[in-house]
């Protein structure tokens, strides 16, 4: 059976974890802060803060950003349902932005149209969550100039970029954005079995989000309400959560972090073998890109074949998958008022769409296989 993606574990990976074991540390520990100072030092970000998965990501960045009842929150339709949920969470409005075609992230032109009618009709968004699809960054330079231009925050969903780059800058620096997550989910680039990161240049942000992720508690005396009693006191300044990273994933995320160039290399080569073997068959190949870090390889096919293919594709031991259904279409989303047809580009490409295997360990023969049995499928 040949996935559509799979985690690669090294003898260091697993050497890493067992001495966290052998440890003092098995939860809360020095390796966390370690790992977060080698992410933002690879992101060229000024601080980042690990949590439990990219979900809880998310939703303590809307919290830090204040997002709350009555706020809007606008994020593209194409992606996991993580990242309109984490706006939902706070009580806030969601609203999508339908997709460029090509790169099949949010449409700057899109966008900047909603953008200007928002303005009109006085219901400006609070925070855009642009969703950097299968390891291609959005155009966050463009997107940051509207930010400034309305003034709307902006969290960078880089869940399947971690390792790409944009304008030669990486991916988590944020330039044009408030804060950045990322995913390890063991599917991702890199892996910490479960485990999310989020990456910003504001320290009061940080240091919110801090809090946040450990039940709002204050970490130091500067952050307490009232002067500590002894050395034993803590305060709960604000609702916050449960949402921290362990430090037996830190130390795998750690050691992961190390072969990130090495994985990033090999998706992308697998990518101009894709390109180069898939060239003569009648489907949409996703658009080149030298910066994407490669979480995903989707093709497009006739939307009358795509069961068929993905069908026989499965029943051969190949386990393609669709990413995504678009969040709009969802039933919770349809309760909130939004139809089929609302998001076009997004809808049309959903179903069109499927993704093949691509990860670290998968062989040039394994590669060949695949589109072998692609071919024989169209045919």
């Amino acid at each position: 059976m040949i996935p559509y993606g799979r985690q690669n574990i090294s003898d260091d990976d697993i050497a890493a974890v067992v001495d966290v074991l052998r440890s003092e540390w098995l939860t809360q520990g020095p390796g966390i802060a370690s790992f977060e100072q080698a992410v933002a030092a690879a992101c060229q970000a000024q601080h980042a803060v690990a949590v439990s998965n990219a979900t809880a990501a998310l939703h303590i960045a809307c919290l830090a950003l204040d997002v709350g009842p009555g706020d809007l929150v606008w994020t593209s339709p194409n992606t996991f349902v993580a990242s309109a949920n984490c706006a939902r969470y706070c009580g806030a409005d969601v609203d999508f932005v339908d997709i460029d075609p090509q790169t099949l992230n949010i449409s700057v032109e899109r966008l900047a149209e909603k953008l200007a009618l928002a303005r009109l009709a006085g219901r400006l968004p609070k925070v855009v969550i642009p969703v950097h699809f299968s390891g291609r960054s959005c155009d966050m330079r463009a997107i940051g100039q509207l930010a400034s231009e309305y003034g709307f925050r902006v969290i960078e969903d880089a869940s399947h970029a971690v390792g790409a780059s944009h304008e030669g800058v990486p991916v988590g620096a944020c330039q044009y954005s408030d804060v950045t997550v990322f995913s390890f989910h063991p599917v991702k680039i890199i892996t910490t079995g479960e485990g999310g990161m989020l990456l910003s240049n504001d320290p009061a942000l940080a240091k919110r989000l801090v809090r946040l992720r450990t039940h709002g508690i204050a970490q130091g005396s500067d952050e307490m309400v009232s002067t500590p009693q002894g050395p034993w006191e803590y305060q709960q300044i604000e609702l916050g959560f449960n949402y921290r990273m362990t430090n037996l994933q830190a130390a795998l995320g750690q050691s992961q972090l190390a072969r990130l160039p090495q994985f990033i290399a090999r998706r992308r080569e697998l990518v101009r073998q894709y390109h180069e073997l898939l060239a003569d068959l009648p489907i949409v190949l996703p658009q080149p890109s030298e910066e994407s870090a490669w979480h995903l390889y989707p093709i497009r096919v006739a939307a009358e074949r795509r069961l068929e293919v993905f069908s026989r594709l499965r029943a051969a031991d190949v386990w393609v998958q669709v990413h995504y259904i678009p969040v709009h279409t969802q039933p919770y989303y349809r309760n909130l008022g939004f139809e089929t047809g609302d998001f076009p580009e997004a809808e049309r490409y959903f179903a069109e769409a499927f993704s093949l295997p691509l990860f670290y360990d998968l062989t040039d023969e394994e590669q060949r296989c695949v589109v072998d049995l692609l071919r024989e499928a169209l045919s």
